[in-house]
């Protein structure tokens, strides 16, 4: 799913970094991906992806 139409950044792109970069915050994902520089309406829906990830790769973690 798009989650920044104005840079086509999808909710796979949010999480490759969450993962892969350990980006847990907006301005961490800011440096890696050009998300909420233009218009800014995808900054709440990007925070919720970075936040669900965490949270399931947590989740993860624990039972593994």
């Amino acid at each position: 799913m798009f989650v920044c139409i104005c840079n086509g950044i999808t909710d796979k792109n949010i999480q490759e970094v969450v993962r892969n970069k350990g980006a847990g915050t907006m301005r961490e994902l800011k440096k890696h991906l050009n998300i909420g520089k233009d218009c800014g309406s995808c900054v709440k829906a990007a925070q919720q992806v970075i936040d669900n990830t965490i949270i399931d790769e947590s989740l993860f973690q624990d039972v593994g």
